[in-house]
């Protein structure tokens, strides 16, 4: 992946590195992706199935691991919605079951012999006979349930937890370890948005906001309402914000010399974030909210609002900024 000349898998990674004591590159080596080249890593976990091959694909197969057979027609409406629901679930289950897919119109005579009369109708097989199945749509919850009761608990997803980590040094600001995990869920999800998100935000930790916003970049564009990319896009802004302000001892000479400046205290609001000092900055807009409430159209409750976007609900000045609020907008 990249965009000009800059390559999401090296300059990012070295870049970094260089600054915060190693790169995740050198790191990564050793993490391996799902894709093993024979067309991804869901590859063979859903295929089609018909009366000719039902005895190797779905009879044999699940000798070895549990095969869930669907039972559909092209006219069946309850079918096409039941169809990605169960095509999402199967492949969020890691590999704990296989999906055939029977087209009953083509294929009448394995539903014929099994009784099945109302469809859609999913059978779940292993070692060779039909053990459980149920009919009609279901919720996403009720499907993941029987998969992991026919199929077992799908196994721990590397990915998840190399994220969570990753997000727990970050808002600790140990943004080096931090990029080496998020660069490793990049190596087996080039494109994932919340790795690609959470570099970013340890560029804009380390004070290198250009290559944060190339780092968001990189998030493909159908994925950009994810949460984790507008909390780094808003960390981005504000950090540019605080940037351009440039010495913070002039808002707080003004502030001094007139309390009742709230421009300066909003601007010193800015500036204490971009250094860092989040409880400060939301002490500064909870002042102006206190003194006036209306200023600029509710700008400081809303800058606080922003704010909570960018740091996250776990960051501990999130929470800080909502008690004292709180406590402003309800005494």
């Amino acid at each position: 992946m990249s965009n000009g000349n800059y390559t999401m898998g090296g300059q990012i990674g070295g870049g970094f590195g260089a600054d915060m004591g190693g790169g995740y590159g050198g790191q990564g080596g050793g993490f391996g992706g799902g894709d093993d080249g024979s067309g991804g890593p869901d590859a063979g976990l859903i295929f089609d199935v018909t009366t000719q091959s039902f005895m190797a694909d779905v009879l044999e197969a699940s000798r070895h691991q549990t095969v869930l057979v669907d039972f559909w027609a092209p006219w069946c409406g309850p079918c096409k919605q039941l169809t990605p629901i169960l095509e999402a679930a199967v492949k969020a289950a890691g590999g704990t079951v296989k999906l055939a897919k029977m087209n009953i119109d083509d294929n009448p005579e394995i539903p014929g012999q099994m009784g099945i009369q109302s469809i859609p109708a999913v059978i779940a097989f292993k070692d060779g006979q039909p053990v459980d199945g149920f009919m009609g749509a279901q919720p996403e919850s009720q499907i993941k349930a029987f998969i992991e009761k026919v199929g077992g608990p799908a196994p721990v997803n590397q990915t998840d937890t190399f994220l969570e980590q990753a997000e727990e040094l970050l808002v600790a600001k140990e943004y080096g370890q931090a990029a080496q995990l998020f660069g490793a869920v990049m190596q087996m999800e080039p494109d994932n948005p919340k790795a690609l998100s959470g570099l970013a935000q340890c560029y804009i930790g380390a004070d290198d906001l250009e290559r944060a916003a190339q780092a968001l970049d990189m998030v493909p564009e159908d994925k950009r309402s994810d949460e984790a990319y507008l909390a780094a896009k808003a960390a981005l802004e504000l950090a540019e914000q605080a940037a351009s302000l440039g010495d913070l001892a002039e808002f707080q000479d003004r502030i001094a010399k007139d309390p009742m400046d709230l421009q300066a205290r909003f601007d010193l609001a800015l500036g204490l974030n971009g250094k860092g000092d989040k409880n400060g900055a939301v002490d500064q807009l909870i002042e102006i909210v206190r003194r006036d409430r209306d200023w600029n159209e509710d700008g400081a409750r809303k800058q606080l609002l922003q704010f909570f976007e960018a740091w996250g609900f776990k960051d501990p000045a999130s929470a800080y900024g909502r008690r004292k609020l709180s406590a402003v907008l309800f005494s």
